[in-house]
C-alpha cells in the first residue's frame, strides 16, 4: 500500500506563510517599487562596444557623467562580449537613461556617449544600437499588460467554472493571484528590471501554474465519484497523492531548462528566466496548498449553508 502524506493537514500553516511572504514582497513593492525597462519606462537605451576590454561599468559612469551629469543615474550594464573568433574583442555596455516624458534627445546622448569615451578609442561607428521610447508609448505598453493579465484571470474563471465547478474556478483564481504577487515582488526585492519579457514569463506562469492545477482538480473530480461518502479533505489529499510525483517530476524538468537559460542567456533574456524560475516552484506549490484549500473551504461553507437551511425553515 502506497505511503499518503497529509498534504490538507498542514494547509493552514503554509497559507500562513502564504500570506506572511505575500506581505513582506508587498512592502517591498511599495518601498522599492520596479526597476522598470525602457519599454515600460520610456527613455532611451544605447549600446556601446569600448575596445578596452578591461574598462569597467564604474569607469564608464565616471566618463559619461563628466560630460553630462544626466549619466550619473543611469543604469549602465556590462554585457558578455561577441563570441566570433574573427571579432576584434571589445567590452559591451547597454547604458539606460528613463524617463516619463519625452524630454530625451537620443541623437544628443548618442553623442554624449561618444564624447565621453573617445578617450577609449569609441567613436560612432561603436554605438551598435540606440532604442528610444516615448513615455506616452511606454504608458500604453504598460497598460496593455495589465488588460492583458487581468484578461486571461478572467477567461481562466470562466473556462474552470464551466469544465469543473465555480469552487474549483475560485481555486484556480487564488492560486494565479498568489502566483503574480509572489513573482512580482521577487522582481522588486532582487531589483530585477521589469520589461516586455517579463509580462511574457508572468503568462507563460499562469499557464504553467493552470495547468498544473487541472491536474490536481481532474482527480478531485474522478475521486468525488469514486469516494462518496468520504469527506472532502479526504478526497482531496487522496487526489493530490496521486497526482504528486507526476506534478514534481514536471516541475523539476522545467525548473532545471530555465535554471540553464538563466545562467547562460544574456542580459535580455535573463529577467525572462528569472521569473520562470520562481514561478515554476511557486505555481507548483499553489496548485497544492492554496487552490486546493480554497475549494475545500468553499464546498464546506457550501455544506454548512445547506444543512442550516431546513432549520432555518422550521
Amino acid at each position: 500500500m502506497k505511503r499518503s502524506v497529509d498534504f490538507v493537514g498542514k494547509r493552514k500553516i503554509f497559507i500562513v506563510i502564504s500570506l506572511v511572504l505575500i506581505a513582506f514582497l508587498l512592502v517591498s513593492i511599495f518601498a522599492r517599487g520596479f526597476n522598470f525597462g525602457v519599454d515600460f519606462a520610456g527613455g532611451v537605451e544605447i549600446s556601446v562596444a569600448v575596445p578596452d576590454m578591461e574598462m569597467t561599468v564604474g569607469d564608464v559612469r565616471e566618463l559619461l557623467t563628466e560630460v553630462d551629469p544626466a549619466f550619473a543615474g543611469a543604469r549602465i550594464i556590462r554585457q558578455r562580449p561577441l563570441t566570433d573568433p574573427e571579432a576584434e574583442q571589445r567590452s559591451r555596455f547597454s547604458i539606460v537613461i528613463t524617463s516619463d516624458d519625452d524630454t530625451l534627445d537620443g541623437d544628443y546622448l548618442t553623442d554624449a556617449v561618444v564624447q565621453g569615451l573617445e578617450g577609449k578609442g569609441v567613436t560612432r561607428d561603436d554605438i551598435l544600437s540606440i532604442s528610444s521610447i516615448s513615455g506616452y508609448a511606454a504608458q500604453e505598453i504598460r497598460g496593455f499588460a495589465w488588460i492583458a493579465v487581468i484578461l486571461v484571470v478572467a477567461l481562466v474563471l470562466m473556462y474552470i467554472t464551466v469544465r469543473f465547478r465555480f469552487s474549483f474556478g475560485l481555486g484556480a483564481i487564488f492560486a494565479l493571484v498568489h502566483d503574480v504577487v509572489i513573482v512580482m515582488g521577487f522582481y522588486s526585492l532582487f531589483g530585477m528590471e521589469f520589461n516586455a519579457p517579463v509580462v511574457a514569463a508572468l503568462l507563460t506562469l499562469l499557464g504553467y501554474s493552470l495547468n498544473d492545477t487541472i491536474v490536481v482538480f481532474d482527480r478531485v473530480r474522478e475521486n468525488l465519484k469514486k469516494m462518496r461518502g468520504q469527506t472532502i479533505e479526504n478526497i482531496v489529499n487522496r487526489s493530490i497523492n496521486e497526482v504528486i510525483v507526476r506534478s514534481l517530476n514536471t516541475s523539476i524538468t522545467t525548473f532545471s531548462v530555465v535554471l540553464m537559460l538563466f545562467i547562460f542567456s544574456g542580459e535580455v533574456l535573463r529577467p525572462f528566466a528569472f521569473g520562470m524560475l520562481v514561478g515554476v516552484i511557486v505555481g507548483t506549490y499553489s496548485s497544492l496548498y492554496i487552490a486546493a484549500p480554497v475549494v475545500i473551504n468553499w464546498m464546506k461553507l457550501r455544506e454548512s449553508r445547506i444543512q442550516a437551511k431546513p432549520a432555518t425553515k422550521s
